[in-house]
């Protein structure tokens, strides 16, 4: 175990990622998924308030963070409208699961019951953007998904109490990070990056000429 102290550092890492991700997205580079990352923002939340219910400490801080850090990605994705991922039906039905989910606990006095839920909304919300990263992996940056699994495994590392409002989050985002980054780096390598239109050319799908992919 290591001082409790470093999920501070973790955090910061983290939000470093999101903030390079987010500067991308106003730029062009990247699509997010607006769903996903509206999502990603409410259930840590949720998550982070249920711990505090729950007295775990500092392993807080990581979902406060994870929470924020979405946060201002979705908000980037309003100041350039066209750099978001179009939404379709999957994306929808994704979102209703994790909304009911999150729903749930707000009708149940459970903190821990609440982080678990949290966790199952927060991952149900990422399989459009899993699913996007692997057909389109160009309009991901890998970035803030590594330093969000970093994030996780330090805070993994400051735990003294293993109950699972404590773990649940930082062992899912360490997860998740070391995951949807792997998927990414490995699918950007097996195939070739977008055509970018010469200038002037107004294709459908464009982000700024980042990329000539449209949402299927």
């Amino acid at each position: 175990m290591i001082d409790p102290r470093f999920v501070l550092l973790g955090a910061l890492l983290s939000l470093v990622g999101s903030t390079r991700y987010a500067w991308l997205t106003v730029a062009g580079r990247t699509r997010p998924n607006r769903v996903t990352w509206i999502l990603w923002a409410t259930a840590p939340l949720v998550g982070f308030l249920a711990q505090l219910d729950e007295g775990v400490g500092w392993p807080a801080v990581l979902t406060l963070s994870i929470g924020l850090g979405p946060a201002v990605i979705a908000a980037a994705t309003f100041v350039n409208p066209a750099a978001y991922w179009r939404v379709g039906r999957v994306d929808l039905a994704c979102g209703l699961v994790s909304v009911l989910a999150l729903g749930v606990w707000l009708t149940r006095d459970d903190p821990v019951g609440a982080v678990v839920l949290a966790v199952l909304a927060d991952a149900v919300a990422g399989v459009p953007t899993i699913r996007k990263a692997w057909t389109h992996p160009w309009t991901e940056n890998p970035v803030v998904f590594v330093l969000g699994a970093v994030n996780g495994y330090v805070t993994l590392l400051t735990i003294d109490r293993w109950d699972v409002a404590v773990w649940a989050f930082p062992a899912y985002l360490a997860v998740l990070g070391t995951g949807v980054g792997l998927v990414v780096v490995l699918r950007q390598r097996r195939l070739p990056p977008p055509v970018t239109p010469p200038a002037g050319a107004d294709g459908p799908g464009q982000a700024g000429g980042a990329t000539s992919t449209s949402a299927p």
